[in-house]
């Protein structure tokens, strides 16, 4: 009976040093908000054309388009759409284009340094609250129009000369306000060449879409999403098919081969 008792009061005494013990990991993990599950994610390998001049060649046999979306109306969506095809719509956010027709609402505040293209100046992406509205006004046109992904362009300011001192977080929080409101309307959305920020920006964006980073040695930098199952889209202009082709389909990104203009030549590496 003595023997029992010191076993039962040694188990009390364990029990109570255990519920003492501070629980180490209870916030180590950071958890994103869970994703919509009817939002269409592309597989990993996933057929492209990448047109962004018009009018739309449609007749190119592949799983997804990547396309203007002011310049195309819901038509040539639904017309896609027909032909089996999922559509993304490409929507610059990062930059004022002064064709397009809200380019007036961009107040000069929000309009910096031209970024190397005729009629396009860098946005001060620290300005949510002025871009917010703007920028959501597109994606809802995006919705309407019925795409099913984003390709939000020019996301990587804060490493280019933009005439605005942005900083890595001014980025993180506008990329982060870019992807949260494309899957508030039901829209995947594509990751746009700001390699540097990836590990921050992987658990936000469904797939990755990127330029010459074969050219530059740098699509190292993408394979975080290929681990995460997640889609990588790439497109060379200047090397030749059998430069990166090999490696583009060992690493298994979509690769091909465009002219800089985007119009419907393609050459795809698989």
């Amino acid at each position: 009976m003595k023997i029992r008792l010191i076993g039962l009061t040694i188990l009390l005494l364990s029990i109570a040093c255990t519920a003492q013990q501070p629980r180490e990991h209870a916030h180590a993990t950071p958890r994103y908000p869970a994703l919509p599950s009817a939002i269409w994610r592309p597989d990993l390998n996933t057929s492209w054309q990448w047109q962004l001049s018009t009018p739309v060649d449609q007749s190119v046999n592949v799983k997804m388009y990547d396309i203007d979306m002011f310049d195309n109306d819901a038509s040539v969506v639904a017309a896609l759409h027909a032909a089996g095809r999922k559509v993304m719509c490409y929507v610059d956010v990062g930059t004022w284009e002064n064709w397009r027709p809200d380019a007036g609402q961009f107040p000069a505040s929000v309009k910096g340094k031209n970024n190397g293209w005729s009629g396009e100046k860098w946005l001060d992406v620290r300005r949510i609250d002025i871009l917010g509205p703007i920028m959501k006004a597109r994606m809802d046109l995006c919705q309407a129009k019925g795409y099913d992904a984003l390709e939000p362009d020019n996301i990587d300011g804060y490493s280019n000369s933009t005439g605005f001192p942005l900083q890595y977080q001014d980025q993180i929080a506008y990329n982060t306000f870019i992807a949260n409101e494309a899957h508030a309307r039901g829209l995947a959305v594509a990751l746009k060449n700001d390699l540097e920020q990836v590990g921050d920006l992987l658990p936000l964006f469904d797939f990755a879409l990127d330029e010459q980073c074969f050219q530059y040695n740098e699509c190292s930098l993408l394979l975080p999403f290929i681990g995460a199952n997640k889609a990588v889209f790439e497109v060379e202009y200047k090397l030749n098919t059998n430069q990166f082709c090999p490696s583009a389909n060992t690493m298994n990104f979509n690769s091909m081969k465009k002219h800089l203009k985007l119009d419907a030549y393609r050459s795809p590496c698989r």
